[in-house]
Formats: structure tokens, sequence, C-alpha cells
């Protein structure tokens, strides 16, 4: 029960200061940034990632959870309770932000600025980049070591900074599912429920093909 617990609010505070960042540059104008929000997603994906990863791993993201799952680093049954765990605290997130700036209209979700393909494409490379490193800092059921949380929120960092402003840089389906439910802005949301996985997926694939014995061993 811990590690759900841990998923639950290490998603919840994910996305409320992600998107919260997101959220509040909409109803000020711009006050924090693109700059600020990049940094903002870094920073508190690196701060759960250490205040969570000994306990339940800190997945925080669906397709990350099922890519652990395929490269046998994680059990297949834990893996619909991890989700379900994940999207109640991105939920909860997402109404609390709803709660605060009901005159926000997006609630920081994710809407591409380019078409539906070359935006799937993006995500999943995005995702990918992503995935080829938290594969290769950590054990799946728990993230050790000091440089894990640096190295992974660096990655969230670096992908929010430079395609941000082309598709929000999402890489998570549950992040982009809480926003979407509560602002009620479903356009193009296919794409990040879809391509997060498959960029996960071929993060596995390569990493059997390059690092077998070191990332992949049971695979």
């Amino acid at each position: 029960m811990r590690k759900y617990i841990s998923e639950a609010i290490g998603t919840f505070s994910m996305v409320f200061c992600g998107t919260g960042a997101m959220t509040i540059n909409e109803v000020t104008g711009g006050d924090v940034s693109h700059v600020g929000i990049a940094i903002t997603w870094g920073l508190i994906v690196m701060a759960m990632i250490y205040a969570f990863g000994e306990i339940s791993g800190a997945h925080f993201n669906p397709a990350v959870t099922i890519a652990f799952a395929y490269a046998k680093k994680f059990e297949w049954k834990k893996v619909p309770k991890y989700i379900i765990a994940q999207c109640i605290g991105a939920i909860i997130a997402s109404s609390i932000l709803a709660f605060l700036f009901p005159e926000s209209e997006f609630l920081g979700g994710t809407l591409p600025k380019i078409d539906d393909f070359r935006a799937f494409i993006l995500e999943l490379l995005l995702t990918y980049f992503l995935m080829v490193v938290i594969i290769n800092v950590s054990t799946g059921s728990k993230e050790t070591g000091t440089m894990a949380g640096m190295a992974i929120g660096g990655v969230v960092l670096l992908e929010a900074m430079f395609a941000g402003p082309i598709t929000n840089a999402s890489m998570n389906p549950t992040r982009s599912l809480a926003p979407a439910l509560l602002s009620g802005h479903w356009e193009h949301q296919w794409l990040y429920f879809i391509a997060p996985v498959f960029g996960a997926l071929l993060a596995v694939l390569t990493c059997k093909l390059v690092k077998p014995d070191n990332c992949c061993s049971d695979c």
C-alpha cells in the first residue's frame, strides 16, 4: 500500500506544481515564463524522485510503469494499481487547480501547435529520450543513488525547455489526462495517451540491444 500511496502523492505533487506553473502563467499573462515552467517541471520531478524513489520507484507515469514491466523490472500485476494511483493523484491536483484558478481555460493541459502526426512523433521521441535515461539509472522498483533524481529531472527540464512551446512536452498520459478531464479540452489527447507508451517501449527495445546486461538483465 505504501508504494501506491507514494505514487499518488508523487504524481499529485508533480502535476500540481508543473501544470500549476502553466496555469499561473496563463492567468497572469506570462509572469512565470516558459523557462520558469520548464524549471518547475524539472525540479518537482527531481524532488519527488528523492522523496519517494526508494519506496515506489517514483514512476509517476503510466508509460514508465508499462515500460518497466515490459523490461521485466516490474511485476505486471502491479501495473494497473500503479496507474490507478497515478491517475488519482493527477486528477486531485487538477481539481484543486480548477478550484484555485477558475479563470484558467486549460489548467496546464497539453495541446499541440503542429499537426497530430508530427506531434505524435515528437512526443514519442521525447518519451524515448526520457525512458532511456530512466531505465539506465534505476531498477524499476526502486530509484537508488544520488544521480537518479538529477539525471531524470534534468532530462524533463531539458525537454520541457525546447519542446514545450510545440507540444507542451507531456511524456506522460496521466499528466495530460487530468487537465483534459477538468478543463474539458479533449482535442488531440489521443496522441498524448499513446505516443509516450510507444516511446517508452522503444527505449526498452534499444536497451535490450545496446546494454542488456546493465539495464535489462532479466529480459
